[in-house]
């Protein structure tokens, strides 16, 4: 992988700073009182995780959650594989779910529909990132957002090609000579 197959700048690391302190002050505002856990879909969301909880003053304990749609490629395969045999402990608790990205909306409908059946938490919502505004093959939307953007493939700030770029402090579209039609979840 090289720079050569990066595309345009979407957003740079001056302007999600000042959304992300827009979004910790909505999810603040919420969840003050309440037992809240953060549950952080890996790998794509770390980044966003770790500069979006600096900025939330409560107490909450963050959990992590390693689940696979895309198994190497370019789109969604529309399965959703979770990594991790068990999930995290939150019966009694408040979950939000931190994902990077919201494309089909498969891989969060798949997380938000196992923990309601299988961990009893007092309620689940979503933040994510960047929202495509595109039709979803599940029917979820987001309660925090970060970003709407078109329906591009995009890396940086945790969202990657092939591994690639998640360290990127900007969102940048992939060249279009590398990245095929597809959805990114």
């Amino acid at each position: 992988m090289s720079a050569a197959e990066l595309g345009p700048t979407l957003l740079d690391a001056p302007t999600i700073a000042a959304r992300l302190d827009a979004l910790a002050g909505e999810i603040t505002a919420f969840y003050e009182g309440k037992p809240l856990t953060v549950l952080a879909i890996l790998n794509g969301s770390l980044v966003f995780a770790a500069d979006l909880l600096r900025r939330i003053p409560l107490a909450l304990r963050l959990e992590c959650l390693g689940v696979a749609s895309y198994h190497g490629g370019l789109a969604s395969s529309g399965a959703v594989t979770f990594l991790q045999s068990g999930l995290p402990d939150v019966a009694g608790r408040h979950v939000l779910i931190l994902d990077d990205i919201l494309d089909t909306g498969c891989t969060l409908a798949a997380i938000r529909q196992r923990l309601l059946a299988e961990a009893a938490p007092l309620s689940v919502r979503v933040a994510v990132l960047l929202r495509k505004n595109k039709p979803r093959a599940q029917p979820l939307d987001a309660d925090y957002v970060g970003f709407d953007l078109d329906d591009v493939f995009v890396v940086g700030y945790g969202l990657d090609h092939q591994g690639h770029y998640r360290n990127l402090p900007e969102v940048r579209m992939l060249d279009s000579k590398i990245r095929k039609p597809g959805n990114q979840e």
